[in-house]
């Protein structure tokens, strides 16, 4: 199992696994560009896939572009309740979620990736006006998970950006695959 894999009953070995090669991802890189890049790169990536090709997956049991993007629009929405909980409330306590149950009772494969697509792009423009107005105290205020413990605004931005930087690369190996 790659460390890229966290589900939702996984340990908190597995979690921590999956964090620290999430931000590994973001060494050396402006967590902030990243995130304001994102939807762009996922928009030139998924208009270089033939529409009729979004919904296959790269192999059996594995996610297709459509599902991907899907997922980031729940997970940037996900974000975006953590991120006002933290910025405007003391220590709150945030829930984790069941990406796998949301892919499948949420019927990722059946989703519309540009419909996806926009709604990520509307949820990260929301998330970003609010980070780009956060002053450093903001940035130190913490929401508390249920399996992760604190984590700071500042620490989000990074697990965010590096969880964009594992979905791009997740996207291009879909593309080779389909290309294949």
């Amino acid at each position: 199992m790659s460390v890229f894999t966290n589900p939702f009953s996984g340990t908190t070995e597995n979690a921590r696994a999956y964090i620290g090669a999430v931000l590994d991802l973001v060494q050396g890189l402006d967590p902030m560009s990243v995130l304001r890049s994102t939807p762009r790169r996922v928009r030139e990536r998924l208009e270089s896939v033939p529409a009729d090709r979004r919904h296959e997956p790269e192999r059996e049991g594995k996610w297709s572009i459509a599902q991907v993007l899907r997922h980031l629009a729940d997970s940037d929405l996900v974000w975006a309740w953590r991120l006002r909980m933290a910025l405007s409330h003391d220590r709150p306590a945030v829930s984790g979620y069941d990406q796998d149950a949301w892919a499948d009772r949420l019927r990722y494969a059946e989703t519309d990736p540009v419909a996806s697509l926009i709604e990520f792009e509307a949820v990260r423009a929301g998330n970003l006006w609010l980070l780009e107005r956060a002053g450093p105290r903001d940035l130190e205020r913490v929401a508390v998970h249920p399996e992760r413990g604190e984590e700071s605004v500042a620490h989000m931005i990074r697990l965010y950006a590096g969880h964009d930087l594992l979905h791009l690369q997740q996207i291009d190996r879909i593309r080779e695959a389909l290309q294949a």
